[in-house]
């Protein structure tokens, strides 16, 4: 039987994981993008826009998902947590997802032949993208920054990505409004270029900035300088504003709309949970592997392995069918590429 504490963790972890698929859907479709196109092409960007009404997620939740499933596996326990990530990405790799960045790519290649040290020197986005699930789940300290930096370690090495994937977990771990969140993260950042990134979006919170000014001066590319700086800045600004509205106004930004989304999604969810997302935006997420379904299923499974210690891996999904799936929306993405071609350019 579950106690209150447990169902109160439970959403916790539904709402990160929630949060982090419904930022990363929304903003999939503008990926890349410049504010102009996306302006005339899509207006608001405050619907799905992939494949027909339907919330398609990427390489951001699928990760997020593979964290917590590692987690669960190994009870909680750290070095466990990351040698089952290691298994769980090469086998997502394999299963041929598209999206993903060229930092996993080479880390995913080297896993395949055994490599023992996988992650590559790169700081991009992609060990910053996944790691708010490893703040909601280790709420001591000490062993949330060693389950962040040894996760974000298989994909990405250089300190900037790692400290980004610390950031990360512990703005989701701190209480309080988003500003007093970002701060209270900031203090244990080490790495000069990311705290001074952060502290710059800190400063054009004070100044009153609008987002597209905010965009221009932190950047809002792959690079984890710039996302970080960017989601801290959407999130520090939160309050008094409901997700309606922070969403949609940083996907207006352009640039890497879904990986920002995803990041400033799970903050949210860890914040205000999932009934502050519009059912419109949670009901449509996508059915199947990393959909609607397995992501509350994995945070009940995250929530039991807290309350009693055990290891468990009763959550699973069908691997073949996932595989069909990738296979299928190539052709849809690529469409959305060849889209790109076309006026409105910029």
């Amino acid at each position: 039987m579950k106690t209150d504490r447990t169902h109160s963790r439970e959403a916790l972890f539904e709402g990160v994981l929630i949060g982090t698929a419904v930022g990363d859907a929304l903003g999939l479709a503008a990926e890349g993008l410049s504010p102009g196109v996306i302006a005339k092409r899509f207006g608001r960007v405050d619907r799905f826009r992939i494949l027909g009404s339907v919330g398609w997620v990427s390489d951001d939740t699928e990760q997020s998902a593979l964290v917590a499933q590692s987690i669960a596996r190994a009870g909680g326990v750290v070095p466990g947590a990351a040698r089952a990530f290691r298994r769980a990405i090469l086998g997502w790799f394999w299963r041929l997802p598209w999206g993903l960045g060229m930092a996993t790519l080479r880390a995913c290649l080297r896993l395949t032949v055994g490599l023992a040290r996988s992650g590559v020197s790169s700081a991009g986005n992609g060990a910053a993208m996944r790691s708010a699930i490893v703040g909601a789940f280790y709420r001591d300290g000490s062993a949330r920054v060693e389950a962040a930096r040894a996760i974000a370690e298989v994909t990405h090495t250089d300190s900037r990505a790692v400290e980004a994937a610390v950031f990360v977990a512990d703005v989701v771990a701190v209480e309080g409004a988003g500003r007093e969140r970002i701060v209270a993260a900031l203090a244990r950042v080490g790495n000069g270029e990311l705290r001074s990134s952060i502290e710059r979006a800190l400063a054009l919170v004070e100044r009153g900035a609008s987002m597209a000014d905010a965009a221009k001066t932190l950047g809002n590319t792959g690079f984890v300088l710039h996302t970080i700086a960017l989601a801290s800045f959407a999130f520090a600004r939160e309050e008094g504003r409901s997700v309606e509205e922070i969403l949609p106004e940083l996907y207006a930004a352009g640039g890497d709309t879904d990986s920002i989304g995803a990041i400033v999604g799970a903050w949210l969810g860890a914040q205000r949970g999932v009934g502050a997302f519009p059912s419109r935006w949670v009901d449509r997420l996508q059915s199947g592997p990393f959909g609607l379904a397995h992501l509350r299923a994995l945070a009940r499974e995250l929530a039991e392995v807290e309350a009693t210690r055990t290891p468990r891996a009763t959550v699973r999904f069908n691997w073949p069918w996932a595989l069909v799936r990738n296979l299928l929306m190539y052709p849809v993405i690529l469409a959305h590429g060849f889209r790109r071609l076309a006026p409105p350019y910029r």
